[in-house]
C-alpha cells in the first residue's frame, strides 16, 4: 500500500500516528506529494479527484480518501482496536470528528495567510475559524476529559494530532488557556513514540 503523504498535513499525521501505534509502518509505503487547495497535484489528483491528502492506494481495491476512511480501513485490516465497541465507540467517533474538525479550521487558516496575498486576507474569516477551535477545546476540557483518561482510541489520535497541528501553525493562539486539564493530558500524549515519530518539520 501507498499513502499519499505531506509531513505539515495533521490529517496525514493521523494516519502515521495510527500505523505506528499498530506496529504496522512498514506495510504502507509513504509517497511525498506537494499539494495545496489552489495547485492541486495531478499525480494525487490520479487517485482522489478531490486532490487532497490522505490518499491510500491498494492492489486490492480503489484508492481511500479521507483520514477517517483511511484509518477505519488500516485499524480493521491490522486487527486493532482504535474503535472500540459499544457506546464508547460513538464517543470514539465524536471525538474523532471534533479533532478533524479543529483542523479543518486551523487549516483554513493557515491557508488563508499563506496562499493568499495579504489585501485579500479576511481577519474576520480567520477569526471565525478560531472562534470554532476555542469553543471545541473548551468543550474537550470540560467534557471529555474522562474519555481522553482512558484506552487508547482514534479519538484521542484526532485530538492530539489537531492540537499539534494549532501549536505548529498558530502559536501565538494560546489554546492551552484556561484549558489546563486538556493541556495536562496533551503534554503526556505528545510524549507518545507515535507522536514523536511523526512531528512535521520546522518550516
Amino acid at each position: 500500500m501507498k499513502l499519499y503523504h505531506s509531513p505539515a498535513s495533521p490529517f496525514v499525521r493521523k494516519v502515521c500516528v495510527l500505523l505506528h501505534e499498530l506496529q504496522k509502518t512498514d506495510a504502507v509505503a509513504l509517497e511525498p506529494v506537494a499539494t495545496t487547495a489552489f495547485d492541486s497535484s495531478e499525480v494525487l489528483i490520479a487517485s482522489n479527484p478531490l486532490g487532497k491528502i490522505p490518499a491510500l492506494e491498494r492492489s486490492d481495491g480503489p484508492t481511500l480518501y479521507d483520514s477517517r476512511v483511511i484509518c477505519a480501513y488500516l485499524d480493521d485490516r491490522f486487527a486493532g482496536a482504535l474503535y472500540p465497541s459499544g457506546a464508547r465507540r460513538w464517543e470514539a467517533l465524536t471525538l474523532e470528528a471534533t479533532g478533524d474538525g479543529i483542523m479543518e479550521c486551523a487549516v483554513s487558516m493557515t491557508y488563508e495567510t499563506r496562499l493568499r496575498p495579504p489585501e485579500q486576507q479576511s481577519s474576520q474569516w480567520i477569526e471565525a475559524q478560531w472562534a470554532k477551535i476555542a469553543r471545541a477545546v473548551s468543550v474537550l476540557n470540560g467534557r471529555w476529559i474522562s474519555h481522553l483518561s482512558g484506552a487508547l482510541d482514534m479519538g484521542h489520535i484526532s485530538v492530539a494530532c489537531a492540537l499539534a497541528y494549532v501549536d505548529f501553525r498558530h502559536p501565538q493562539r494560546d489554546w492551552r488557556k484556561d484549558n489546563a486539564g486538556l493541556a495536562e493530558w496533551f503534554a503526556g500524549f505528545e510524549s507518545r513514540p507515535s507522536m514523536q515519530a511523526t512531528r512535521p518539520p520546522v518550516a
